[in-house]
């Protein structure tokens, strides 16, 4: 399979920064240190030298691989510089922001405190559009000019980095609303947000990988959802699975923790099953719970190890209280694997009660520990 992950977000940020830095071209003969970028603090070269600084600090990060912090480095502008130097220095480091992004892994992941303390090559991509299309908004606003970046970028934002963000009828007006920049009808202005990277759970022997709305989306569509899936992945369940995910996203109650994970084998890279949610807590603070494996990676223990992870982490959540799954009672092997991971079966009338339970199926409950 090719990997083609690396190459999308590097064409994404080339792309962004080319169209950007035609724009600005245009007004490089005026004072960019004369009054505001838009509704920021900062005057438009400032803002320049920030998208700048953002795009090597991505680079650096992925290159450093460091996984606790910022690495401790900074770049500015020379005293002096113009605008036409300014946007030098940006398609210098949006150069060496794409080789970096093409020459990365797809298993590397280094430090980004927004939400879960890391993130992968795609969402620094995505990240890197962001800084550039949503800066050189604030600059040309500062500059009297028209902007408008094409369509595909800022859904290449959304779709990665705003999960919970639903969608509207025009992705670039949407980020802006997102990114409290601008109104959208039907919606309240947003005064504070933070943009959400994927949520990594590791195991022994695996990585429980979150899978963004773009993901989710290319799998339930027949795709690979950018990971490397053993060869009789993935399962049927996985992409109904993502289906749902897309759903979810789609009427604006997806919540990335609660969604969907893919399982990756860290000897290998290769993903082998699919593990998550079904929506998020109930007023009760119930979640259910489903899982599947691609049958080559099946009696190795693999579904075990992750539910277990994954039923540690959301019990010791506050707003998680219990989970629960519905397994076929000719289903001995998943209902082997729901016990070790420390699942008890429900009583006849905790069944009949679970509303969305099918007829037939047995429920298994796990409650979090109290006291």
């Amino acid at each position: 399979m090719t990997d083609k992950g690396g190459d999308l977000g590097a064409e994404r940020v080339t792309e962004a920064v080319a169209d950007a830095v035609t724009v600005l071209r245009t007004a490089v003969n005026r004072d960019w240190t004369k009054g505001p970028a838009g509704r920021m603090d900062w005057n438009c070269l400032q803002t320049a030298e920030h998208i700048a600084n953002d795009l090597f600090a991505y680079a650096g990060q992925l290159v450093s691989r460091v996984q606790d912090r910022w690495v401790p480095f900074e770049t500015y502008l020379e005293d002096g510089t113009d605008a036409e130097g300014a946007l030098q220095v940006i398609e210098t480091a949006a150069t060496l922001f794409a080789a970096t992004l093409r020459t990365t892994p797809r298993e590397v992941r280094a430090f980004h405190p927004y939400p879960f303390r890391s993130a992968n090559r795609e969402g620094f991509a995505a990240m890197g559009v962001a800084e550039v299309v949503l800066h050189t908004h604030d600059i040309t606003e500062g500059l009297g000019l028209t902007y408008e970046p094409p369509a595909h970028l800022p859904e290449y934002v959304l779709t990665r980095i705003f999960p919970e963000v639903q969608p509207g009828p025009d992705a670039w007006r949407t980020l802006l609303w997102a990114t409290g920049r601008g109104d959208l009808p039907g919606r309240a202005p947003r005064t504070e947000w933070k943009w959400s990277n994927t949520l990594v759970l590791p195991t022994e022997r695996l990585t429980l990988q979150g899978v963004n709305p773009a993901s989710a989306a290319d799998l339930a569509a027949g795709g690979d959802g950018d990971f490397e899936w053993v060869e009789d992945g993935p399962f049927e369940g996985t992409r109904e699975a993502a289906g749902m995910t897309v759903k979810a996203y789609e009427a604006g109650v997806h919540r990335p923790e609660f969604g969907l994970f893919v399982l990756v084998r860290r000897k290998d890279g290769r993903a082998i099953g699919g593990m998550g949610f079904h929506g998020v807590p109930d007023e009760d603070g119930r979640a259910e719970v489903g899982y599947d494996l691609a049958e080559s990676a099946r009696g190795n223990g693999y579904a075990t190890e992750a539910l277990h992870a994954l039923s540690d982490w959301a019990l010791a959540r506050d707003d998680v209280r219990s989970l629960c799954a519905t397994i076929e009672p000719d289903n001995a092997a998943s209902q082997r694997v729901i016990a070790r991971a420390g699942f008890s079966r429900a009583s006849v009338e905790e069944e009949q009660a679970y509303e969305d339970s099918e007829p037939g199926l047995r429920l298994y409950v796990r409650l979090a520990r109290t006291g």
